[in-house]
């Protein structure tokens, strides 16, 4: 019997930032087999609501929001100015998901992404604290918008913060709030996690979504991921939700400079949407044998 699970795709596959205009790759989207679509809101003014809210209604698609933590996005900065920077962004996405219907906004919002840095013990310990500290009240205002965090944990090149699933769990357990929950990158887990299985039993029930790509970023199944123990490990904690491509597009220069994505990952983002959906579909039925 297959996992209980829909399939996603992020836009940022195609496209950077999210806006108005991004809703007309929705129709393409649903086409290709998809019932999810990612919106990364790297600038929530950007976005109409309502509009995106009729064009997914429109396209029978699912929204799932993720967040985009630049360098003033960062809870764990030394000027505090930067911490409410990051929690009035957190409000507005918070705002966007629950006006379209999603339950949860993930991502890396514990630090900024790219503040990766070999830092002494103690430097290590106010930032841990202020990510506890902020990440609670982040955890209250979702709380309040009828709205769950999905955490997620990053390559070392990307944070020097949160590295692993155990990292990733002792830092939910400082929080101490039922809204904070997990988010698993396949991307990330096959550069930090010794045993991919392994990975998801770590996190648990606290798991709610999950992303994909291969371990060069490229289409799922063309790289060296152990899909078979990604996928005992998705069944090991009975995970019942979205499984999502995430990846990215080399036209768009300020995007692919922030991913380290130099060249193209496929002939065409269409091309890469479409293949690692019909091996994702494959894979969770049992059709593709890999390790």
């Amino acid at each position: 019997m297959p996992l209980d699970v829909t399939f996603g795709v992020s836009t940022w596959l195609w496209t950077s930032p999210f806006n108005n205009k991004t809703i007309d790759f929705f129709p393409k989207i649903k086409e290709m087999g998809y019932d999810v679509v990612e919106i990364p809101v790297e600038d929530p003014a950007l976005i109409d609501v309502q509009e995106v809210k009729k064009a997914l209604d429109d396209n029978g698609l699912k929204p799932v929001i993720c967040g985009a933590f630049g360098p003033t996005r960062d809870l764990t900065h030394d000027d505090p100015a930067f911490h409410q920077i990051c929690l009035d962004y957190l409000e507005a996405c918070f705002e966007i998901s629950s006006q379209l219907g999603a339950k949860f906004v993930a991502g890396p919002m514990y630090s900024a992404v790219g503040k990766a840095r070999l830092v002494s013990d103690e430097q290590r310990k106010i930032e841990w604290d202020r990510a506890v500290t902020n990440l609670l009240k982040v955890c209250q205002m979702a709380e309040n918008a009828g709205q769950q965090i999905a955490l997620e944990s990053l390559n070392r090149f990307e944070t020097d913060l949160i590295n692993t699933t155990k990292e990733l769990m002792q830092l939910i357990h400082d929080i101490n709030h039922p809204a904070a929950k997990v988010l698993l990158d396949g991307f990330h887990l096959t550069i930090e996690e010794p045993d991919l299985e392994q990975a998801f039993r770590n996190v648990g029930d606290k798991l709610i979504h999950v992303q994909v790509s291969e371990n060069h970023r490229g289409i799922p199944g063309t790289g060296q991921t152990n899909w078979d123990a990604f996928k005992r490990g998705l069944w090991a904690v009975n995970y019942s939700g979205v499984i999502s491509i995430e990846s990215f597009t080399p036209n768009v220069q300020e995007l692919a400079g922030a991913v380290c994505i130099w060249k193209p990952l496929a002939l065409s983002q269409d091309g890469f949407a479409s293949q690692g959906l019909a091996f994702l579909k494959d894979w969770i039925m049992g059709r593709q044998f890999t390790h």
